[in-house]
């Protein structure tokens, strides 16, 4: 891009239009901050895997890296030279389709004078009218991202003389959607925001007169940062010369935390709307006890999401935990590769049994969700083939049976195994011995906030938002056809 000092290296490109991720930004009051997000883009490496970037303002310009790959990998040597006092990093896993680099942020744009990056989590639920729009207007966009379409709006706004916080009140009036976004400008400026629903986490720390933005307070742990509180929905954060300025943008009519980031997402040592992610996965394997009947030997977790849920069940049934499955650490999550095939393989790779602990047992296997139902299929029958005498399943999260758009790569009812089968066809499905799922009231109480201020979206059907309410709908009318290959059951439009 033009006048934009960026270096991006990377394999063949494809743009695409979703994604969730993680982000960090941090504004200091001396010192470099390269090393800072880059440590923090390690504690948020889960939230996304395939690339990787960081924007620091160095004093004079914004200097901009984006990388294919892993943070370890592929962003050391940039964090020993890239210096400022001032910057923004990112994670990002692509859902659908090839991988791609030309979508990797943080993304900068120049705009006259000025120069804005921008790195965002979370998904745009009328990302193509949006775009649309602004190619109407003559306003091409560089990638295919509806995080830069929020960057596009945001300055449209911004160069007709509008403010930080005008610019995203603006923004908040024309997209529907999840953004947790970081900004950082050729002026040296932090800005941070967070949708109107609170969809996806976003915290704030500091250490004296520093600022730091995350997505999860694991971030902000791992550079001895301490945690402030979580961003209020509407709410922005600007951090400049004249100190920090605190705003809300947008009006909230409701909250819609994701019960996904506590289940699954984020990492159980996090901080989520001051509730505990460990704490909450401990009571969802609690809550599960009642569903224990018979002689078990062991709870065995599926690694690593699972553990604290298994030692809660444990805690209330007596039954030990047993680590039953061994992952290999170097294949990463599954459920966010882009591709069926990628994921079925990365299954057999990341996983193998433990004979001496499976052999003759009677087991409680212990997993946090099942969307497509392609991993837990494998890990069934990789326990059964290791002598297990029985399997029986549980499930700490309600069964998936709606699309998610606000930054969770469930796009489609024909992805979900429990949208088209019962739950005894899913256990007939999976080789299960038995399977039960956590009760949506029982969800609820683990993670300790009011229902109506949670979105369970996937779970219900129900959405905060009306396009989004309306798209399910659209998608749950499509007459379906079952796949070609894949898992016997599942329905695909």
């Amino acid at each position: 891009m033009e006048g934009i000092h960026e270096e991006v290296l990377g394999g063949a490109l494809k743009p695409e239009g979703r994604e969730a991720c993680g982000v960090m930004g941090i504004s200091l009051e001396r010192g470099n901050v390269s090393p800072i997000i880059y440590y923090g883009l390690m504690a948020l490496q889960h939230r996304g895997q395939e690339s990787c970037g960081i924007s620091v303002y160095d004093g004079s310009a914004l200097r901009t890296v984006r990388r294919y790959g892993l943070v370890g990998e592929e962003l050391k040597r940039v964090a020993r030279t890239l210096g400022g006092r001032a910057g923004i990093g990112h994670v990002r896993y692509s859902t659908l389709g090839e991988s791609s680099l030309i979508n990797a942020q943080p993304i900068p744009i120049k705009m006259g004078g000025e120069t804005f990056s921008i790195a965002h989590n979370g998904t745009i639920v009328n990302y193509g009218q949006l775009r649309e729009r602004l190619r109407k207007r003559g306003i091409m966009l560089k990638t295919e991202s509806d995080s830069e379409v929020i960057l596009r709006i945001f300055l449209d706004s911004y160069k007709r003389g509008c403010d930080i916080f005008g610019s995203l009140e603006s923004c908040s009036e024309r997209i529907e959607g999840g953004y947790s976004i970081v900004i950082v400008n050729s002026k040296g400026e932090l800005i941070a925001a967070r949708d109107p629903l609170g969809l996806r986490p976003l915290c704030m720390g500091n250490s004296g007169n520093s600022v730091a933005i995350a997505s999860e307070s694991v971030a902000l742990d791992i550079n001895s940062l301490s945690l402030i509180g979580d961003i209020e929905p509407g709410t922005a954060v600007l951090v400049g010369e004249e100190g920090v300025d605190v705003e809300r943008f947008a009006s909230c009519p409701r909250r819609a935390y994701c019960m996904f980031e506590y289940v699954y997402f984020s990492r159980p040592d996090s901080i989520l709307e001051g509730r505990s992610v460990y704490d909450v996965r401990l009571r969802l394997g609690r809550n599960l006890a009642d569903t224990i009947d018979g002689d078990i030997d062991s709870i065995v977790p599926v690694p690593d999401t699972s553990r604290t849920a298994a030692e809660g069940l444990s805690r209330m049934t007596g039954i030990p935990v047993a680590e039953g499955l061994i992952k290999n650490r170097y294949v990463h999550r599954t459920f966010i590769m882009p591709t069926q095939e990628a994921r079925e393989g990365a299954v057999r790779m990341k996983l193998n049994p433990l004979k001496s602990v499976i052999k003759g047992k009677r087991i409680v296997l212990v997993d946090d969700s099942i969307v497509r139902g392609t991993t837990l299929k494998n890990i069934v029958a990789m326990l059964k083939s290791s002598g297990a005498k029985e399997v029986h399943v549980r499930i700490t999260c309600p069964p998936i049976i709606s699309p998610c758009f606000y930054g969770i790569d469930i796009s489609s009812r024909s992805e979900l195994i429990a949208a088209n089968n019962s739950v005894e066809e899913i256990e007939r499905i999976l080789g299960a011995d038995s399977l039960v799922y956590q009760s949506l009231e029982g969800l609820i109480e683990a993670i300790g906030l009011p229902r109506e201020d949670l979105c369970n979206a996937c779970l219900t059907g129900e959405y905060p938002t009306p396009m989004a309410q309306e798209r399910a709908e659209e998608d749950a009318r499509r007459p379906r056809r079952p796949i070609a290959r894949g898992i016997e059951g599942i329905w695909r439009a």
